[in-house]
């Protein structure tokens, strides 16, 4: 795999060196994909993903012509310790706010306790009067609404509101999709996640994390009529869902928050590990090979890249990614493996019951 080290205060110590470089092709941005990977260092989460944005060619290569951007964390439930932190999110949202763009905080998250979930029983449910209140919860719960209002920016619940249908490319489990217009009518859509093991999709990384981009009052929360749906037409390891919803959707940026990531039983009852890390990339499927391989899986473990690259997804291999920043063997950290289950046998005590 390409890599070399980069240091960003170098690149930027005058605007003349940076366009230079850019001009000359020091920094090529699409061709091979490229992704960061960046250290955390004493904290400082605001460095750490300028200097991943740096290595992507600036805010001013990736965003180029874009104007409204969504950025898509994962809360798939109101705990801290497996949600992607609103410290990363912030970072982001300011560095694209403080390049003239109007950026939102969407989310459509899976349960809590009290809504759709009742003791240690998660139900699915569509409808709004559950799923708009639980959503607030969460995002008050998480610290996403004191966010929201310091940044002056929308936050937005993606289960319900204005709905709009959307066309798949080559769908695998779908022709079209229903989603938030503010999903639609984005022109750029910032996958945000933490990175972690899951019994389902083996890791949970920046396409994954699009499942929650699925309104809950269409395809109902917890997603499981939404993976039974996907399960029916050949689905393995929830691949088609999230590959459709890549395709659907105008993910053009993964952000990764690798500070703390989860090993195990994820992507709730694992057990949690310091990385470090930010992890970043303008083409969805290099950015996750990449993930994947400091978590020390192999791309051929992974049934969403398996489907990814036999659909027609680029790139196909490791040895076709550029990486910048860090060197993959000097982060690189063998994580436990989740205990794998087919939907087939998990839908069956979970989710299976609609309130």
């Amino acid at each position: 795999m390409k890599g070399h080290q980069f240091n960003r205060r170098d690149f930027l110590k005058t605007s003349l060196a940076g366009s230079v470089a850019l001009a000359a092709g020091l920094y090529p941005f699409t061709n091979p994909p490229i992704v960061s990977v960046v250290k955390i260092k004493n904290g400082n989460f605001k460095y750490a993903v300028e200097t991943a944005v740096d290595l992507l060619g600036g805010t001013g290569k990736v965003l180029e012509g874009k104007r409204k951007i969504l950025l898509k964390p994962n809360l798939v439930a109101p705990y801290s310790h497996f949600t992607t932190k609103p410290e990363i999110v912030k970072a982001i949202a300011e560095l694209f706010i403080d390049s003239g763009k109007e950026v939102c905080i969407a989310e459509g998250s899976a349960s809590a306790e009290g809504f759709n979930q009742k003791g240690s029983v998660e139900y699915r449910t569509r409808k709004p009067e559950i799923l708009d209140p639980m959503q607030k919860y969460i995002f008050d719960k998480l610290g996403y609404t004191d966010l929201a209002k310091e940044l002056d920016i929308p936050l937005i619940n993606l289960h319900s509101g204005e709905l709009v249908d959307v066309e798949v490319p080559n769908g695998l489990a779908f022709n079209k999709i229903t989603l938030h217009r503010s999903v639609a009518e984005t022109d750029l859509l910032v996958s945000v996640p933490m990175m972690k093991t899951h019994v389902l999709a083996t890791v949970t990384l920046g396409m994954k994390n699009l499942i929650g981009v699925y309104p809950g009052s269409v395809y109902y929360s917890v997603r499981s009529f939404l993976h039974d749906k996907a399960f029916e037409r050949g689905s393995e390891g929830i691949a088609y869902e999230i590959i459709d919803m890549v395709r659907a959707s105008k993910m053009g940026l993964t952000i990764i928050d690798a500070s703390t990531a989860m090993e195990g039983n994820g992507p709730a009852e694992g057990d949690l590990v310091k990385m470090d890390l930010i992890i970043a990339g303008t083409n969805p499927l290099a950015t996750d090979f990449v993930a994947a391989n400091i978590m020390g899986f192999e791309i051929d473990e992974i049934p969403t890249f398996n489907w990814a690259v036999k659909s027609g997804m680029k790139p196909v291999g490791l040895d076709e990614i550029e990486v910048r920043g860090e060197r993959i063997d000097d982060v690189k950290r063998k994580f436990k493996r989740p205990q794998i289950y087919p939907w087939n046998a998990i839908n069956k005590v979970w989710g299976m019951e609609e309130i």
